[in-house]
């Protein structure tokens, strides 16, 4: 995908967005305020969140608003400090920042996904003992080896949007710790993709039609990576397997992601890879075109 300078957003702050459900998401308790009976705001007022950022209300207010549209890294450092978020929400803020400035975005003009490059493909071929797919930044998987798709069969394969297939019954029903694993997949989503992108609007719109658990995720607005977890699953034949999930971020301008599963030796998770590989032909990579 070529990277093109965007259009200036007029009617929407992802930024200011952001900092509504952040703030809305905090309690008084949590940022040592008193909690008085009676007080009708949800989460923190915004002349709470200014006092902690040391900036004045009237300057928040514009940000949330969008009406100041340029806060210096400085100024997000305090709002993260203020609002108890992670560096990586400092990254996430400066990138809203970026677009809702008209900064480089990612566009697709055909609206085909690029084919995946022989770097990428060669990445990915150095996993061949293990399961192993690469997902873009919308979490759609472009490349996978034959152990990911024989594990997770119809819900690795490329072109399958992680999402999606975490949302549905079929991963409902063999992930042993499926909230834990929803709440990261939406951060994750939120976190690598753009706010104006039509996929991540197309994606987020089916979601939050069918599913009211990806509703009340989605509002929390969290967003951060998960470089490591763990996927608890129960599938057929093998029973309960645990991995280890390795997540390693493609060094490209299009914010692919290489997922890993470890299974520690001597486990039924190793188990099952190992019968896995034995009914395997000579490994190749798969990749969406």
């Amino acid at each position: 995908m070529d990277i093109v300078s965007s259009e200036s957003l007029t009617n929407t702050s992802p930024l200011g967005d952001y900092l509504r459900a952040r703030r809305a998401a905090l309690q008084p308790s949590d940022v040592g305020f008193s909690d008085l009976p009676g007080r009708r705001v949800e989460g923190l007022r915004r002349d709470e969140v200014a006092r902690l950022a040391g900036i004045s209300q009237e300057y928040y207010l514009r940000l949330e608003q969008g009406r100041d549209r340029h806060p210096s890294d400085h100024i997000l450092q305090a709002l993260a400090q203020a609002l108890r978020l992670s560096n990586n929400a400092v990254k996430y803020m400066q990138r809203l920042v970026a677009i809702q400035t008209g900064g480089a975005r990612f566009t697709d003009p055909n609206n085909v996904t690029s084919a995946i490059d022989r770097s990428m493909k060669g990445l990915l071929g150095q996993w061949a003992q293990t399961p192993a797919y690469i997902t873009d930044r919308n979490q759609t998987v472009v490349a996978s080896n034959r152990l990911s798709t024989s594990l997770l069969p119809g819900m690795l394969e490329p072109g399958m949007n992680l999402p999606v297939v975490v949302f549905g019954s079929r991963w409902r029903s063999v992930d042993r710790n499926w909230e834990e694993t929803a709440r990261t997949t939406a951060a994750e989503l939120r976190f690598n993709s753009d706010p104006e992108d039509k996929e991540l609007q197309h994606i987020v719109g089916l979601l939050s039609l069918r599913d009211p658990d990806f509703r009340r995720l989605w509002a929390r607005h969290e967003a951060h990576p998960q470089y490591v977890g763990m996927a608890m699953l129960t599938l057929p034949g093998f029973g309960q397997v645990d991995f280890t999930r390795q997540a390693l971020l493609v060094p490209d301008h299009r914010r692919h992601v290489l997922t890993v599963l470890h299974a520690e030796p001597h486990t039924v998770a190793a188990d099952a890879i190992r019968s896995l590989r034995a009914t395997q032909p000579v490994e190749h990579t798969e990749d969406k075109r």
